[in-house]
């Protein structure tokens, strides 16, 4: 079988430049990609997203490989394993959010208040963590609650599950690596898991930065081996969620 290494990019920008990799973020792919050189892993064939964060990550990955001289694909750019548009979904359905809570309204206001002031603090609080109006936002985009002409939730996760066809082109015992983003590792493990509910949400949420999901693929099966693993971040100041 297979081995499938989904790979979430490192830590990223602020809420203001969130699609980019900070220092730290470089530093974790770097690390992990030592990780992989140290277990001998060699990669038949490697994946990515196009959101510039997972770019960055695969080519940190890539970087390590380089340096210690061993190979690495070529790595194939699908936007298939793309996080959801969360800054398109605020926009659309905060608003209508706004009109109908003002609980709502005012954590969303506070939010985008303390963003504006930490553009220059990548650090900030608002920058790092998953707020109140996030969730609720979000929630009621997988809901479907109000009109919304981007991607819904179900076709976030047929397009997602959808990238299992190329994947299947590697042929024989083989590692994959996949860099991509949270809620698309929380989607293909809940499949892995046979959980095919927006319960992917909660495997997505606990998701580490540069850390490392392994599925293992064959035979028409997709098996979880492992989760979230973060063996290359060694001190608490390397472990980040956002």
């Amino acid at each position: 079988m297979s081995r499938i290494y989904l790979v979430r990019h490192g830590q990223a920008g602020t809420r203001k430049a969130y699609d980019s990799l900070s220092g730290l973020g470089k530093r974790q792919a770097r690390l992990l990609g030592e990780f992989f050189v140290s277990e001998r892993i060699h990669f038949a064939a490697a994946f990515s997203g196009t959101l510039v964060r997972q770019t960055e990550t695969a080519a940190e990955v890539k970087a390590a490989y380089v340096q210690a001289g061993a190979g690495f694909p070529e790595t194939v750019l699908d936007c298939g394993w793309n996080e959801f548009d969360l800054t398109h979904i605020y926009r659309a359905l905060a608003p209508r959010l706004c009109e109908e809570d003002p609980e709502f309204q005012r954590e969303y206001e506070k939010m985008r208040s303390e963003a504006r002031a930490a553009v220059e603090e990548p650090d900030a609080p608002v920058n790092r963590r998953w707020l109140p109006c996030d969730s609720k936002v979000v929630n009621a985009w997988l809901e479907g609650r109000h009109p919304y002409r981007g991607e819904s939730w179900p076709g976030f996760r047929e397009r997602v599950t959808g990238c299992r066809s190329r994947l299947a082109l590697v042929k024989g015992d083989a590692d994959i690596a996949v860099f991509t983003s949270a809620t698309p590792i929380g989607v293909w493990t809940a499949l892995a898991m046979e959980i095919e509910d927006q319960r992917a949400l909660r495997l997505a949420g606990v998701l580490r930065n540069a850390s490392a999901t392994v599925l293992r693929f064959g035979d028409g099966q997709l098996r979880l081996d492992t989760f979230n693993a973060i063996p290359h971040l060694g001190r608490p100041e390397l472990r980040t969620y956002r």
